[in-house]
Parts: structure tokens; C-alpha cells; sequence
């Protein structure tokens, strides 16, 4: 029987949900595993080797790298948490889920999101006044305030996030246990209550513009100011250094919220077909945590020449 098969049932507090991947796609799932495994090992490898390059490299101990090495520990610990659980299911077929697991892993896949959106407008705001107040760019990014910056942040998304699982706590009666997904997200499990659940509708909304619209909104400010500033420099050659320190971080920008909007608004308002949502919505989850060392990596000279030494240091070792 499939496991979407319809039923008149409704269940009281279950224990266990069921995921069944991405549906419409159940009899390739295990072919699709293997492009998403890649995925993960590149993501994994990139940012732990950029983590260690950042971590031993003195001259990139400054506040855009220090925010880089955060944002590679939230890609590493967003793909652990979507990561064993999605090829469970695509390899193992390992469908079945504790209530609690799922709600933890929602927690940390919807913190961790917030956790990425929030150290890219710390970013954009390191490159603000690197470029349109220099002079104080040492003394107002001070180790103290990179601290500060990080904990605001972390401390923002958990209790905005924690309300989420406490929420769903709150229901008891459910029409089905199947989720249509491959991992626990916020308003899959809502959408399979049979009680009032506009307070968590609402309140996802909230959180959802209070952190990535909030933030998107001031990233894109930070950008405005700086392209302003940067097309008042006399020299074309300072014109393109200024934009050239920027556009790492506007690639990032644009490939995380890009497609962290078209999930948002396809899961509540669009119209296309679940496995097109399900299956852009993972890529969406797993692919920038690939992407983003490869893209610092290229446009970074210290961390390119670090990659070459180790690669050259693994290659003179087999000889």
C-alpha cells in the first residue's frame, strides 16, 4: 500500500510520523540519493577544510572570515541535521520518525536558516563600513563585537524558532502521520492537524519575515549605500577592488534568499506540484552549504593558495 494512501483516521497525540521523501518521485528516490550525497560530502569537506584554513591562516583572522568560518559551522550542522535522516529514507527506506525527532529536527533545520540569514547581514554590514567608513572599520568590529554580533543572533533565532515545536505541542489530534516530505518542516507537520491552527500559521509568518524579510531588507540597504559609494570613487580601478570585495558575499546573498523566498511562498501560496516543491525546496537547503566554500574559495586569494598547499602537501605524501 502507498504511503500516501487516503484515510478516514485521525490520530491522538501520535509518537511517530512517516516521511515518504519526496512524493511522485518514490521510485527514483533511490537514484536521487546519490546527487544529494555528493552534495553533502562537498558541503561537508569545503567547510571544514575553509573552517581550518580560516582557523590557521592569520591574515584572514578579520571580521569577514571570522563571519565566513560561522556561517560554514551552520552549513555543516544544517546539512547533519537534514543529511542521515533524507538517505534513510531514499536508500534504506527507513520512512518512520519519533513525533519528538521530527520537532527537534524542524527546530534546528528552521534555527540554523535563521542562524545563515543572520550572519549574511552581518556580513553586509562588515562590508558597509569597510567600504563607506574605512577609518572606523577596525575600531567598530572589535573581537568583543564579532562575539556580540554572533550571540544576537544565535539568541534571536532560538527563541523565535523555539516558539515553533512548542506550538505544535499544543495539538493532540492529527488526520494523518504521512508527512509529504523529506525532512520535518514547519508547516508539513501543520498542515496535518485537524485543529484551529491559524496561531501557528500566524506565527510562522512572523517568524519567517521577522528574521529573512527583516534581514533581506537591511542587506539590501547595506548594498545600496555601497554601490553608492563605490560609483563616487574617482578611480575605476578602486571602483572595481571595492565591488570585487563585495561580490563573494552578493553571490551567497543572492543563492540563499533566492531560493529561501521560492520555498516560503510555493509551500503557502503557490500552486506547483509537491515533488517540484519538495525537490527544489532540499536543493535550496543543500546546495548553498556546497556552494558557499567553493565560491570563497575561488574569489579569495589567501584561501586559494592554502588549498593549493594542501593539495599539494596530499599529493608529495602518496610519494
Amino acid at each position: 500500500m502507498s504511503l500516501m494512501g487516503s484515510t478516514n483516521m485521525s490520530y491522538l497525540n501520535p509518537k511517530t510520523v512517516i516521511l515518504i521523501g519526496i512524493p511522485g518521485l518514490e521510485h527514483v528516490q533511490f537514484w536521487i540519493g546519490f546527487p544529494f550525497f555528493s552534495v553533502c560530502l562537498v558541503a561537508l569537506l569545503g567547510n571544514v577544510i575553509l573552517i581550518i584554513i580560516i582557523a590557521t591562516e592569520h591574515s584572514l583572522h578579520q571580521p569577514m572570515y571570522i563571519f565566513l568560518a560561522v556561517l560554514a559551522a551552520t552549513d555543516l550542522g544544517l546539512c547533519a541535521a537534514i543529511a542521515p535522516k533524507m538517505l534513510a529514507i531514499f536508500w534504506f527506506g527507513s520512512h518512520s520518525m519519533a513525533f519528538e525527532a521530527c520537532l527537534t529536527q524542524l527546530f534546528f533545520i528552521h534555527a540554523l536558516q535563521g542562524m545563515e540569514s543572520g550572519i549574511l547581514l552581518a556580513m553586509a554590514f562588515d562590508r558597509y563600513i569597510a567600504i563607506c567608513d574605512p577609518l572606523r572599520h577596525a575600531s567598530i568590529f572589535t573581537p568583543l563585537f564579532l562575539v556580540q554580533i554572533v550571540l544576537m543572533v544565535a539568541f534571536r533565532t532560538t527563541v523565535l524558532v523555539g516558539i515553533l515545536p512548542i506550538l505544535l505541542k499544543r495539538l493532540h489530534i492529527f488526520q494523518s502521520v504521512v508527512i509529504a516530505h523529506a525532512y520535518c518542516e514547519h508547516m508539513a507537520v501543520v498542515k496535518l492537524a485537524v485543529e484551529d491552527v491559524h496561531i501557528n500559521k500566524s506565527y510562522g509568518l512572523f517568524v519567517a519575515f521577522a528574521i529573512l524579510g527583516f534581514d533581506l531588507i537591511f542587506v539590501f540597504i547595506s548594498y545600496i549605500l555601497i554601490f553608492r559609494a563605490v560609483s563616487h570613487l574617482p578611480q575605476k580601478e578602486a571602483r572595481f577592488k571595492a565591488f570585487n570585495t563585495c561580490s563573494s558575499h552578493i553571490v551567497i546573498f543572492l543563492e540563499f534568499y533566492i531560493l529561501a523566498f521560492f520555498s516560503f511562498f510555493s509551500h503557502r501560496f503557490g500552486h506547483v506540484s509537491p515533488y517540484t516543491h519538495i525537490f527544489l525546496s532540499t536543493i535550496y537547503l543543500l546546495v548553498p552549504p556546497a556552494l558557499n566554500p567553493i565560491v570563497y574559495g575561488v574569489k579569495t586569494t589567501e584561501i586559494r593558495r592554502r588549498v593549493s598547499q594542501i593539495c599539494i602537501m596530499e599529493h608529495d605524501s602518496w610519494w
